[in-house]
């Protein structure tokens, strides 16, 4: 069990509760109610108290943080769950009274807490609501009913003001968001399996230490993204590129996508999947021509293997059926207009593709499109660059 923080609700002073449920308590905009009145509203209640928080953000990556009046601490917006509600549907309730109209999201973390000065335990939900339009995310904070001192900070901005036991729930729940997985808090401590939020450099000492059982050993361990893709050439060799009907207009892909590795899929079959539901063509992958890793921070890895698809001549391109609904377009580019329609990365990726195709080397190993030499190699290129020179003295 991870130290708990020296903040922990039991070490606070009776007479100033700062549970999360009474964050949420409804119907008192006038005042903070008092110890005595907070003490005998929970009494009635079951244990534990269960509440939902919303991390609420925008397409900027800003996080909704609220002040009310009645309040000291800064707050995310939340509700108490009451009666029969699910926290999805008092979560709603809550958002509702912010005068926020929004789908409740997925879940990001759950963390439970000690009993406090109000001697309850808390069961806590943490959701994802948004990102919320710029329209939507900029009329908020001066929306009627809206409480006073709403804003939108930055996650580090946000750290900075929420209470020390909210913001490790923030931190936490981004972090999820950003790793598509889940966190698990106890006391705002990442527990030692949890899939999302628990620092590295810890995790790392736990497992040289064999404190992770098996099962708590496979949640934490970083996450990696896989897809497959084709590499296409018509007659006169431009390169075959798809225009999705998601994501950022005017993004080219080649055809491929995700490797469904849940249901046993290799990525060469992916690949021949992928085209045949993008294309319309059933036609088997070609050689591994390269596989690409690429990684952002606090997001999982992302490796695609890319597959030498071979010449289309024009009947094979006139026989090309999109996927409705899912791309808007097909086109061959020369390689000098590749830098206007895909991502710099994918422009390498092809470019090494071309290259290797052309002289019959590879698979080659490549970090965000750029080709990783072997040491050995590098170990030959300096000899050679050292011969060259004395030859030149």
């Amino acid at each position: 069990m991870p130290d708990r923080p020296a903040d922990r609700p039991s070490d606070r002073p009776a007479e100033h509760p700062s549970d999360d449920a009474l964050d949420h308590l409804s119907g008192r905009p006038s005042g903070r109610p008092s110890p005595d009145e907070a003490r005998l509203y929970y009494a009635a209640r079951p244990s534990p108290l269960v509440a939902a928080t919303a991390i609420v953000v925008d397409c900027a990556g800003r996080v909704l943080v609220l002040a009310p009046p009645y309040r000291a601490d800064a707050e995310l917006p939340g509700a108490t769950v009451e009666d029969t509600q699910t926290p999805e549907e008092a979560l709603a309730r809550g958002l509702e009274e912010l005068g926020l109209s929004a789908p409740i999201g997925r879940l990001l973390a759950v963390e439970s807490r000690r009993p406090g000065s109000l001697g309850r335990s808390l069961l806590a939900h943490v959701h994802l609501v948004g990102p919320l339009p710029a329209k939507q995310a900029d009329a908020l904070p001066s929306a009627g009913g809206s409480p006073a001192g709403a804003r939108w900070l930055t996650p580090e901005e946000a750290y900075a003001v929420l209470p020390a036991r909210l913001a490790p729930r923030l931190r936490a729940g981004l972090a999820a968001l950003y790793a598509g997985s889940l966190a698990h808090l106890v006391d705002g401590v990442p527990q030692p399996g949890s899939p999302a939020g628990l620092d590295p450099g810890r995790r790392t000492a736990l497992e040289h230490a064999g404190s992770l059982d098996a099962a708590s050993h496979r949640a934490a361990r970083p996450k990696a993204v896989t897809a497959a893709s084709v590499v296409f050439t018509d007659s006169v060799g431009r390169v075959l590129l798809v225009e999705p009907s998601y994501g950022n207009s005017g993004r080219w892909n080649l055809p491929g996508g995700g490797i469904d590795s849940d249901l046993g899929e290799t990525p060469r079959a992916a690949a021949r999947r992928e085209v045949r539901e993008e294309l319309g063509l059933d036609l088997p992958p070609g050689r591994l021509l390269g596989v690409n890793w690429a990684h952002k921070p606090g997001y999982p890895a992302r490796i695609r293997f890319l597959y030498d698809g071979g010449v289309l001549d024009a009947a094979a391109l006139a026989r090309i059926r999109l996927a409705p609904f899912e791309l808007l377009r097909w086109r061959a580019v020369t390689a000098g207009e590749l830098r206007a329609l895909v991502k710099p990365s994918l422009r390498r990726q092809i470019e090494a593709c071309l290259r290797a195709r052309a002289e019959g080397t590879g698979p080659l190993e490549l970090h965000a499109g750029r080709p990783v030499d072997a040491p050995h190699e590098k170990k030959e290129r300096k000899k050679e660059g050292k011969g060259k020179g004395k030859g030149k003295r």
